[in-house]
């Protein structure tokens, strides 16, 4: 991997040698297309994929033919985190790039990218943090807190009460209403969920490209629902509780006012309205809430959007769903919570099970993270826990009218990266206060 011919190894290309999960194999596979002496063949590389993998109009190799042109590479730095890793590169003349990877649940290809390395200053202040996210057209908002028996403690704050879209964090609360059907007994782990041409969404996940027919277990399906952001696995839960049921739990889950999830969505609904049809979408519009029920009654059947479809930003329609920053704080206390009450410990395996950031498990024993994204949206959130028990939540969100100004997520990922190991954390209280009063705007 190194481009220089019996030069020792960086300390990046050691860790990821000597990584021997599905990651560490796949990103050295990925990693040798780059740098081996000839051009992969189209016929060898494809086994590697997703049946579904973007090749673009020219194939994979033309992809592939135009990335080499940037090397010879070396690894600089390497990132895996359970299914997805990230491999920095640097090539020709020092220039740096991100080679990213997502495998789905059986090892495959489902995400490779390799583009200009996203940089992310240190951050050492709450005040650099929000100045480092100030972009024009971007609204952004910051939360942090320190969970206590009582109530969390601020540490900061920007727009926190201000509602914004927050893409898949929807599913968090689709997760509690779940732990509520298993705990009435009106659900069990190991009742199964047929997939049908009617629940079946888009990517993320890998469930849509099951079979019609195959029946998966609620455990798996919703540690896919967590664990992958599956939106398919998501609709299949929601199918099996009703979406009544969901909305009922909102205001227990910690939702401030449930009216903005009314009613409350799928991911396939989303997709059909948000770049399906212009007629529903402008219907969605007018309408009031029962207008809206009706309307998705109207449309219900087999998603007919595919993900080259998906373009215009949609969120400011309603097309997405709404909460503010204390939201997301309480549906993770809460489900830390549940989780604690779980002697089974499906709960928690469910939520340990992406971490979102590689993070010192000494330092950091308990993490849980959900991230959610769609044209115009981007949100990061996590509850990590340190070795005596203390609970933090950081909430990262940013929206805009054009996703262009919000990227691919590697930028809000690594502000969240700089936070956590800056220590600002675990500062205290009023080191952050000073920074952003919590409800003054963020630009």
């Amino acid at each position: 991997m190194n481009d220089v011919a019996g030069s020792a190894p960086t300390a990046a290309e050691a860790a990821l040698s000597a990584d021997t999960s599905p990651m560490g194999e796949a990103a050295r596979w990925a990693v040798g297309l780059l740098t081996a002496p000839g051009l992969a063949d189209e016929a060898a590389v494809a086994p590697r994929f997703v049946p579904s993998f973007p090749v673009g109009p020219g194939g994979f190799s033309e992809r592939l033919a135009g990335w080499r042109e940037k090397g010879p590479f070396t690894v600089r730095e390497y990132q895996p985190v359970a299914h997805k890793g990230w491999v920095t590169l640097s090539g020709a003349g020092g220039a740096r790039y991100t080679l990213s990877l997502t495998l789905d649940s059986s090892g495959l290809v489902r995400i490779l990218t390799l583009q200009p390395e996203t940089v992310v200053p240190g951050l050492r202040t709450w005040h650099e943090v929000e100045e480092v996210l100030r972009a024009p057209g971007v609204e952004h908002s910051v939360l942090a807190v320190r969970l206590t028996p009582t109530s969390p403690v601020v540490l900061h704050a920007s727009a926190a009460d201000r509602p914004m879209p927050t893409g898949s964090a929807y599913k968090l609360f689709v997760l509690h209403a779940l732990l509520d059907a298993v705990d009435a007994g009106r659900v069990d782990w190991d009742d199964e969920l047929t997939l049908t041409p009617e629940l079946r969404s888009l990517p993320t996940g890998d469930m849509q490209d099951l079979p019609d027919g195959t029946r998966v277990s609620v455990r798996e399906t919703a540690h896919k629902m967590i664990a992958l952001s599956d939106n398919t696995a998501a609709d299949l839960i929601m199918d099996r509780l009703g979406r009544e049921a969901v909305e009922d739990g909102l205001a227990a889950a910690g939702h401030h006012d449930p009216s903005l999830l009314r009613p409350f969505l799928t991911s396939h609904e989303v997709f059909q309205l948000g770049w399906g049809d212009p007629g529903p979408r402008a219907a969605w519009s007018e309408r009031d809430e029962a207008g809206r029920r009706a309307l998705l009654r109207e449309i219900a059947g087999p998603i007919t959007v595919r993900v080259g479809d998906l373009g215009p930003t949609v969120h400011r329609l309603g097309l997405d769903w709404h909460m503010n920053a204390h939201d997301v704080v309480r549906v993770l206390d809460r489900l830390r919570r549940r989780a604690d009450r779980d002697a089974t410990g499906t709960v928690e395996r469910i939520l340990t099970a992406y971490p979102g950031l590689p993070l010192d498990p000494g330092v950091w024993p308990r993490v849980y993270f959900k991230a959610g994204s769609s044209p115009g949206v981007m949100m990061f959130c996590w509850l990590l826990e340190d070795r005596d028990g203390t609970g933090y939540v950081l909430v990262l969100r940013q929206a805009a009218d054009e996703q262009r100004l919000i990227g691919d997520g590697l930028f809000l990922r690594g502000v969240g990266r700089r936070i956590v190991e800056s220590g600002l954390l675990t500062a205290g209280a009023d080191a952050g206060r000073a920074a952003v009063p919590a409800g003054e705007p963020a630009r």
